[in-house]
């Protein structure tokens, strides 16, 4: 998956946790992109199995999307803390994590999370 497909992802991963509903214009509005760049990425993350949409444009996430989209977000969470706990201020640390989320390996990642435990 592209790292635009895990932002989104992401995104809708973070929706579902906090809204019953999810639609695309909430994806929208959440990552501050157009409506019909998340039209198209949402064809995609439906098209390779990532999320459902039912007949009213409510969201799902698949179990694959699930899994995937848990692991991006751990790796955001994970990362920003770390960032955090070296002095960086929250905002640049969220956003650094934001970046090196998706190119991280999952060796390095692992062994990230080892050290800090």
């Amino acid at each position: 998956m592209k790292e635009s497909g895990e932002m989104y992802l992401e995104s809708i991963y973070i929706l579902c946790s906090s809204k019953t509903n999810v639609r695309s214009v909430d994806v929208a509005e959440h990552m501050n992109y157009s409506k019909p760049s998340v039209c198209r990425a949402v064809g995609i993350l439906k098209k390779d199995g990532y999320i459902s949409v039912d007949k009213d444009g409510y969201i799902t996430l698949t179990d694959l999307g699930i899994t995937t989209a848990n692991k991006i977000f751990e790796r955001h969470t994970v990362l920003t803390n770390l960032l955090i706990k070296l002095g960086v201020d929250k905002e640049t640390a969220s956003e650094d994590a934001c970046r090196i989320e998706h190119v991280i390996s999952d060796t390095t990642f692992n062994a990230v999370k080892k050290y800090i435990e």
